[in-house]
């Protein structure tokens, strides 16, 4: 008796093979891992943020997020501080040497982005863009919402 297999899965795969690629390509070389890296690159890009921020960012647990920044302020790739406007919330902000290697994994992942964009139409773009924006949606709903 032959059994039937759920059909193969269209989307997450993919993303999940390029996800762990990207992460393999950028973090290499640095000694941080794809987590920091990402931490890094945010930090850079966005300035100083709070605990809260980053974690409305990646959509880490609190757990997970706290366990990489301890390993970055370990590393003293980061700063942290006591927010002005209330004293109960900490900012994470790079310190000089965390701001080179975040510097460092920016630069290979806009090399990656610049050469996949470029392989791509503005269309084609928008399109993954809205595939992403649709999974976003599904995975921030509840699990009673599927």
């Amino acid at each position: 008796m032959a059994t039937s297999r759920p059909a193969p899965l269209r989307l997450i795969p993919q993303i999940h093979r390029a996800t762990h690629r990207l992460g393999l390509r950028i973090t290499s070389s640095l000694e941080v891992t794809q987590a920091e890296a990402h931490v890094l690159q945010h930090l850079v890009s966005h300035g100083a943020c709070t605990v809260g921020d980053l974690q409305r960012a990646f959509a880490h647990r609190r757990s997970t997020l706290t366990s990489v920044l301890d390993r970055l302020a370990a590393r003293k790739l980061i700063g942290r501080s006591s927010s002005e406007s209330d004293r109960r919330t900490f900012v994470i902000s790079l310190t000089p040497a965390g701001k080179a290697v975040a510097l460092q994994v920016h630069a290979g992942l806009q090399r990656i982005e610049e050469r996949a964009l470029a392989a791509l139409g503005s269309r084609d773009v928008k399109s993954f863009a809205a595939v992403l924006a649709a999974l976003e949606e599904v995975l921030a709903a509840p699990d009673d919402a599927e």
